[in-house]
Parts: C-alpha cells; structure tokens; sequence
C-alpha cells in the first residue's frame, strides 16, 4: 500500500492544502488524480509520499491516464502558494485547464495566425549580439530594452530557434490577447507546429492546447497571454514576455501573481533564462537588474536601415486658433486624416477612454448622471443609447430632462471612442473605420480583423491602449493622439509611467519603413516632462527622472507595497472596521508606514463600500505576516500590487 499527500483543486479546508490517501499503485510526484472529500469527487494533484498515518484513509478513486506534470511546474505552484499567501488550491485552479476528467473528440489543430507578405532581413549587427548575448546567459533574468521597432520579435524568433535546436521548448507570453495572431503571424513561419492558447478559446480547445504539451516528446513553442505561462512542458529553455512593461501581466484576482516574478521562478527550476523585452521597461525592472547585474541588452536602432523617422507635430488644446474646424480634433489632425485617405494609407487615432461622453449633466441645476450602485459618473454609449456604469455595468436610460430640476438643458461632455468613431464616420464617410475598445464584440476584436489592419483595408483606426503596443502594420502611415495627459491626472505612483509608456508606445507605431509618416499629439501640457519624454521615447532620461521621484516619496523599487480594502455594505461599517484594523497594525509594526484608512479610488462598487490601508515596509516578509492576519470575510489584499486605485 502506497500513501500520498494529495492536493485538490478545490478548497477542503482553509487551513489545509494538502489531505492523504493511499493507493494500491504506485504513483509518480505530480500524478493527475481523481478523490472523494464527504460527497464530492475533485480533481487532484500528487505532491508527495508519506508513511502510513494514524487514522484511516480513502483510496484514490482514479489516476488519470495522463503523464505527470513536470515538477518545475509543480514546485513553482507550491512558491507561488507561499510567495502570495494563497490556497494551493486556488493556485492549482491556475496552472490546470477546466474540465479534466471530461470526455473529449479529438480536435483539428489550427492557429489563428495572419498571413504575412514580409521580407526577413538578415540581422543587424545589435540583434546578433543579442542573441550571442542571450546564448551566453545560463539562467536568470535578461532585460531586451529595444526602442519600438528595433527587430525585438526577430531576435526571439532567432535565439527560439537555437533552444529548439537543443531540444528545449519555449514559452512567449504576450500582455493582451489582441497582440497573439500579429506574433503568431510571425513565429509561424519558423514554428509551424507552436501550440497557441488563450481565453478567446474553448475550454475544449485551451484542455486541447495543454494536453499538446504535457504530451510533447518534441520540443515547441507555446504562444498566449499570462496563462500560457502554466503550459506544462518538460524542459523549457526561455520564457519570453513580450511588451514586459504591461499591468495586464499582474493579475488582479486570486492568485494576484505577476508572470514576471512568477517566471523567474519557473525559469530557475527548469535553468532557463526569462527574457522581458520591452521599449519603455518597467522602472522597478530596469532598476532591479542594474543593482543584481541581470543581463540588459540594448537594441538602441530601428531594425530597417532605411526608415525615415516620422514628423512629430505637437497641438496645444488650449489654444482655439487649432480647433477652428472641429471642437477635439485639430485641423492639422483632420489634414492628416484626409492626405491619408487621398493617399490610401492608415492612420491610427488613440485616446485612452471608451463611450461617447464621460459625464452627463444638466446645466441648469448641475445634476450629473451617477451610478446608483457605485457612485461613479455613468458613461453616454450613444450607440446604445443608455447610460452605462463602467464598474458594475448596469444601464439606465438617457435623460431627457433633469430629474431634480426638470430643466430639458441636458448635455454629455467629455471624450471617448465612440464619439470619436461618430465624429470621424460624419467628417469622413467615405472611409472604412474600425474602434477596437471594451465594448466591441467578440467578432470585432483586433485579434479578429488582423488581416484587414494589416492588408490596409481599415482606413482609420481607433482604439484605447490596446492599439498603442506591438502593432507593426504596413500601411499605416500617421498617429493621431486625442489627449496625451489624459491619464496624468490620476492619484497614482505608476500614473507618469504609465503616460510615458502609452505615449512611446503609440508613437513607435510609425517611422517602421522607408515611407513617410507622422504623429499629431494632442495635449493641454505640452511642456509636461512627461509629456515631452514620451513625445522623445526618452526613456533614460524618463528613468532618472522617475526614479528619483519613486526614492524621495517611498514607492517601488525601494519598497514593499500592500494594499488592504475593507468592503461592507454600508460606509460606516468599511470605516469603523478598516479604522480598527490600521490602529490595530501601527499598535503592533511601529516601524513600517501605513497609510490610511481612505477611501478606495472607487470608493462604491456594485452596492458595497471600500475603504482601503495602504502598508509600506522594506521587509516583505512583515507584509505577509499582515496579509495573514486579515480577517477571513470582509477584507482583499494585494502584496506587490501594480497599482494602487
């Protein structure tokens, strides 16, 4: 008789991860079973051997008739286990795809990747020694800092080729899903076979996709966003995170992991190297892998030798002589827009805000249009004519008259998407436009309509920060950004970051070939730093500058972040407990900084209340033993969050 410590998918108890069984056979550490708890059957994983206990034990009900899983993988989901404080079994709910013991046809293989009429050119002399660089690295951490269009995507494609040789598979994680079919596209070419996974898929075709590679005896490629990091291959050579500065690769439920740090550690247990590239790379990153000497490989050149770098025109909002024609979009804008179009060429148009108009007010009395459950201004989606709360998502009807006053002098203000897409169809109605945003479907989404971005059949594209990063499309030919600062307002320590990242980013969308292109950047601050940098790609000096700004006021890298939110139905319940709970931890760690109580930046989600303690320390461990103090029910917490709203 064999007896194993078994970790279920399910949580038993909240005090226990692991529970003991026997089995008549013999099992291998990271077998796949099936057990009963009271009258439930839940899926299982073997994570060790132990002797006989005291008290009496069930069987296993079934082995799955599937290979184990590799230990790196089952090592890296007991870390993330301690590391973020979280049930093993939430993290096994992670890393293992639904429905396993399900009964399943066989599935046709097929990649969504685009057809791609490119020419490859041979690498320059700073991809080549990128990737002679990459050889040469053992294991740990290698940042690829390469301005936007620097041949990123090649150097991966050239050192993957040199992992597979050796019989080493790799992973290439990508920040949105949007981004999967353009470096499908790409990897396809040298990888015909890659494996592809992502949330857009069946639970059939994401247990398909697994099975591919817990059952490999070839070494491959696995291509998705943050999940595709639990691929289960045995030996894996690299993990690559494209566009490494994105918040998405943070998650923001249970397990809240982040694939950076989580890929560290499933790299060092398959001595693999991860390899973040990026052209604006995160603050906290960059100054991490120069205080521990990690690798940082600078691609500082555009990969084509004869590209022309595009114009750059710089609009002050505030001043009306720009907007005789239009009240948002500048005549040099609407000039751009319309050469494009004579000219058959793309141009791509970005704000950072989704809907038709952010507030809804009247003018006579000043009533604004609020969510009822969550406080928060309610968003004009005229397509839809209604009012929709982008927190909880419920809908109410667009007034006609003031339901304080009665006045009928009702108006929307703000900017968003839709509007933008409304003001562009009137202006220019011949053109054939697409808005890629939060509230398209399914059909729409970029990864869908790739091939028309890129065959140039889309003459004007809109979107919120999904278009701003990785698109590397052939006809485009200007950029135009709404409102550059609109995010700099924002209570955030990563807010100038993330200004500056989106900018570069947008920017770096054009200037990729030999042809002649532009950018129109909008902004009420065009001496902003920020601004400026961006408008520059400066990142050496944006990371000076914001370095010093996080040492003088106390965030990351130079500390620990925990956020704590307090959540009950009525405000004075969130405030006295949240009050007690801060005066309770500065009683006890006198010597770490807390911030707070304060409401939370949204302050009323979905009919509850959220007061939130921000904890501050350079001892990561005193964050945890916090964390684990929390009271079971009415409290969340994030330990390194992204950001703090």
């Amino acid at each position: 008789m064999h007896y194993y410590l078994i970790a279920p998918a399910k949580i038993i108890k909240a005090d226990a991860y692991t529970f003991t069984y026997h089995s008549h056979q013999s099992l291998a550490i990271g077998a796949i079973v099936v057990v009963s708890a009271g009258k439930q059957s839940l899926v299982g994983i073997v994570v060790d051997e132990t002797t006989k206990p005291e008290f009496a034990t069930k069987e296993i009900t079934t082995v799955l008739d599937l290979p184990p899983l590799p230990r790196p993988l089952l090592q890296t989901s007991q870390w993330m286990s301690n590391y973020y404080i979280t049930h093993l079994a939430l993290v096994l709910q992670t890393i293992l795809p639904s429905g396993l013991t399900k009964k399943r046809r066989a599935l046709i293989s097929s990649n969504s990747g685009a057809a791609r009429n490119r020419t490859h050119f041979l690498l320059n002399k700073d991809q080549l020694a990128a990737v002679d660089t990459l050889s040469n690295t053992k294991s740990g951490t290698a940042i690829l800092h390469g301005v936007t269009g620097s041949g990123k995507t090649a150097v991966y494609i050239e050192y993957a080729k040199k992992l597979i040789a050796a019989g080493k598979s790799v992973i290439v994680i990508v920040p949105e899903i949007a981004l999967t079919t353009q470096l499908i596209a790409e990897f396809q070419q040298s990888f015909p076979g890659l494996i592809t996974t992502h949330s857009q898929q069946t639970e059939a075709q994401r247990h398909h996709a697994w099975l591919q590679a817990l059952n490999a005896n070839q070494p491959n490629i696995a291509i998705g966003p943050r999940s595709a990091l639990f691929m289960p291959f045995r030996n894996i050579g690299a993990i690559i995170i494209d566009e490494a500065h994105e918040p998405a690769l943070k998650q923001d439920q249970t397990p809240r992991y982040s694939a950076l740090r989580t890929a560290a550690i499933l790299a060092k247990y398959h001595r693999a190297i991860v390899i973040q590239g990026s052209a604006t790379p995160l603050v906290s990153e960059y100054y991490l892998a120069t205080k521990t000497n990690r690798p940082i490989i600078n691609l500082p050149a555009r990969a084509n030798p004869n590209i022309i770098a595009p114009s750059i025109n710089v609009v002050d909002m505030t001043s009306k002589i720009a907007f005789l024609h239009h009240r948002f979009l500048s005549d040099l804008l609407l000039r751009t827009v319309s050469q494009n179009l004579e000219n058959n060429k793309q141009t791509l148009i970005y704000h950072n805000r989704r809907g038709t108009a952010s507030t809804t007010l009247c003018q006579n009395c000043g009533w604004s249009a609020l969510c009822p459950r969550c406080f928060t201004p309610l968003t004009l989606h005229a397509d839809k004519h209604a009012l929709i709360c982008h927190i909880c998502g419920r809908h109410e009807h667009v007034p006609t008259t003031c339901p304080d006053c009665g006045s009928t002098d009702i108006i929307h203000k703000g900017i968003g998407t839709k509007l933008i897409e409304n003001e562009l169809s009137k202006l220019f109605p011949q053109a054939t436009i697409a808005r890629f945003d939060g509230d398209i479907t399914n059909k729409n989404r970029l990864n869908q309509r790739y091939q028309e971005l890129y065959d140039g059949r889309i003459d004007i594209i809109i979107g919120t920060q999904v278009v701003a990063k990785g698109l590397d499309l052939p006809h485009l030919a200007a950029v135009g950004i709404i409102q550059a600062d609109a995010g700099l307002a924002l209570p955030d320590f990563t807010t100038r970051e993330r200004t500056f990242q989106l900018l570069a980013q947008v920017i770096g969308r054009v200037g990729r070939n030999d042809q002649p292109t532009s950018v129109v950047v909008q902004t009420y601050q065009p001496q902003n730093p920020t601004i400026v940098q961006g408008i520059r790609q400066d990142y050496a000096n944006f990371y000076a500058n914001e370095l010093a700004e996080r040492r003088r006021s106390g965030f990351p890298p130079f500390v620990y972040l925990l956020k704590l939110t307090c959540i009950y139905k009525t405000e004075a319940t969130a405030i006295r407990n949240s009050q007690k709970f801060a005066a309770q931890l500065r009683s006890e760690y006198p010597d770490i900084t807390i911030f707070g109580p304060t409401p939370a930046f949204y302050e009323r989600v979905r009919d509850t209340y959220r007061w939130q303690i921000v904890v501050k320390s350079t001892n990561r461990t005193k964050l945890l033993a916090i964390a684990s103090q929390l009271p079971r029910t009415h409290w969340q917490y994030d330990i390194d969050p992204a950001n703090l709203l």
